[in-house]
């Protein structure tokens, strides 16, 4: 794990080392263990801000070949890199660390660039290769490491988080379709983002960019998996095969690590499968609240009990809205989920014994655990026309409805927009999931979206925020390869979420846990919004400051707040997005 930065002038133009360095320094949270660059005359930059996992001693980046022609950085870590080092050693290209990254230089030298197809891990990587004096910039599967690019006048700028970028380049200007975006799905989905010109690089794409422009390529297509015809005892062996294995490389570190622990199915399967492969307790780390329906404390001192790991866990106040800045600043963009503060909370607490923690997240998507899938296929619209179900899930997946951002924005605001609607974000993802029964359609829109655009933030961000390194056996290619390869209707079954993973897991985590209803984690912040948040509610919606920037009808808003404390509506997501909005501005552009 760490950040990478850097940069590539088709102009041959050199940044000034000052700026450079700076696009390293804002971003040492993310790696405070040391800071490695390389930087020519001729306009190009890399660089690594290290937190230190693997091969302590050796491991500083970047990497670069014996001849001087590729240099290699990445942030991340590759999972099976035992494996192959041990296939590069064979064919005459050994590594002499234990680091990953020496494996992906050496794997880069020996096979180009079509060896990132090897690499099972979550990794943003950068290599520069002399010999065809390009740059190479490769994002991991599903978007676990994020990698931004910011292209001007022929220079490229990149970061692991965009403030890197603003560093060299101090953007200012809003993207008004980013914010549409952001408004229709509370995330603004790759490879937009609020700063005007800045992208995500899409999850499973490479960039080549060079003095004669910028290549995209996409090197692993989810959409490409063909759904297989097993038995129930087939799928459940599968499945516990490779999750197990999905953990066991996981579990590769020279510094302590833990799990995190809510005592949900995900993370009490991933802490069951730590604790028979490691001979000393798990470490395992949670937080509590004294509110009983937010509470999830109990289930995980069930969990751990079971396992017998050394834990640990920490009441804290529900009302930790005060840390909503702070996270705006690190997500870089807004983010109008409030489980964002736990997960910094609970990432506080781990990074006080430990340096990297494994997690469930993903399984949600994978496997159809949130009641939204249930919810949404409780009626009969698997035989919906291709047309209606798009809508209708659309609807589903919806913050802001098209019809209702036409009312929430304000004239001036839609004239910046050719078009309120998201579907160019949609379409191209149902057209390439037609193939997939209806199920797994909704569960693919929600790993190219929902993943990277919110659900992989959170985990990054806030444990990037206290250096510490999130690890999720669930997203390993070959369990989401597993996932999609799997029918629909063994996910949900008769109105049971995950129904033929908990029936995997059940002999490892119990019933009790397997079964138990899913709680969400996050904070009664709706009811706040009517008392002890008023004043906050009243400044970020409505305020001088707020109306000045003319993107609402403020008067809507103003309804909107006033429906959600009288009773009427409950508006809590649509106003914590709004706010949202308004911290960002504040802290970015402000």
């Amino acid at each position: 794990m760490c950040g990478i930065f850097g940069y590539f002038d088709a102009n041959k133009r050199q940044l000034p080392e000052s700026l450079f360095l700076k696009m390293g320094e804002v971003i040492t949270h993310r790696g405070p263990d040391g800071r490695g660059t390389y930087h020519d005359k001729f306009g190009v930059g890399l660089g690594n801000q290290r937190l230190a996992i693997l091969d302590l001693e050796h491991g500083d980046q970047p990497f670069v070949s014996d001849d001087g022609q590729i240099v290699v950085v990445q942030n991340g870590e590759i999972f099976n890199h035992l494996e192959l080092a041990e296939e590069l050693a064979s064919c005459g290209y050994p590594c002499r660390t234990h680091c990953d990254t020496e494996v992906i230089l050496r794997l880069y030298e020996k096979e180009g660039i079509d060896c990132v197809s090897k690499l099972n891990g979550m990794f943003a990587i950068a290599i520069y290769d002399k010999r065809e004096d390009a740059l190479y910039l490769i994002r991991d599967r599903v978007g676990e490491k994020p990698l931004y690019i910011y292209q001007n006048d022929g220079r490229t700028l990149f970061g692991s988080e965009i403030k890197a970028i603003l560093q060299a380049e101090p953007i200012k200007a809003t993207n008004p379709k980013a914010l549409n975006q952001f408004l229709a799905f509370n995330y603004v989905p790759p490879p937009l983002t609020m700063f005007e010109g800045v992208e995500h690089v899409l999850p499973g794409h490479w960039l080549k960019i060079s003095r004669t422009g910028t290549e995209l390529n996409c090197w692993w297509d989810l959409a490409c998996i063909e759904t297989e015809d097993k038995s129930e005892e087939e799928w459940i062996d599968k499945f516990n095969t490779v999750l197990d294995d999905a953990v066991r490389i996981r579990l590769r570190a020279d510094v302590p690590f833990g799990a995190f622990l809510s005592g949900g199915v995900d993370s009490s399967s991933v802490v069951g499968l730590m604790s028979r492969h490691l001979a000393s307790p798990v470490k395992t780390f949670c937080i509590g609240f004294d509110d009983p329906k937010f509470d999830e404390s109990p289930y995980a001192q069930s969990a751990a009990d079971r396992f017998a790991t050394e834990h640990s866990m920490q009441k804290v106040a529900p009302n930790m809205i005060d840390l909503w800045p702070m996270a705006t600043y690190h997500c870089d963009q807004p983010h109008g989920d409030v489980s964002f503060l736990p997960t910094y909370k609970v990432a506080c607490l781990a990074a006080e014994h430990v340096k990297m923690v494994l997690t469930g997240d993903g399984a949600d998507e994978l496997f159809a655990g949130y009641d939204k899938y249930k919810n949404f296929f409780n009626v009969n619209n698997h035989d919906m026309s291709e047309a209606a179900f798009r809508e209708s899930y659309n609807d589903n997946i919806s913050l802001f409805t098209e019809e209702q951002r036409q009312t929430l924005f304000s004239p001036e605001f839609r004239q910046q927009l050719a078009s309120l609607s998201v579907n160019d974000v949609t379409d191209p993802l149902y057209e390439k999931s037609k193939k997939m029964d209806r199920i797994n359609q909704a569960l693919y829109i929600d790993t190219m979206l929902l993943l990277p655009g919110n659900n992989l933030v959170k985990p990054d961000r806030m444990g990037m925020a206290v250096s510490l390194e999130n690890r999720a056996p669930f997203l390993d290619y070959r369990m989401i390869e597993l996932a999609f390869s799997m029918p629909g209707g063994l996910k949900l079954h008769d109105g049971v979420t995950k129904y033929i993973y908990k029936k995997a897991v059940s002999p490892l985590i119990g019933e009790e846990l397997a079964y138990r209803k899913k709680q969400m984690f996050t904070v009664p912040v709706g009811e706040w919004f009517k008392t002890e948040l008023a004043d906050m509610c009243q400044d970020l919606l409505v305020s001088e400051k707020t109306k000045s920037r003319g993107l609402f009808d403020y008067n809507y808003v103003h309804q909107l707040y006033d429906n959600h404390c009288a009773g009427v509506e409950n508006n809590t997501r649509e106003l914590r997005a709004l706010m949202a909005v308004e911290i960002w501005f504040r802290k970015f552009v402000d």
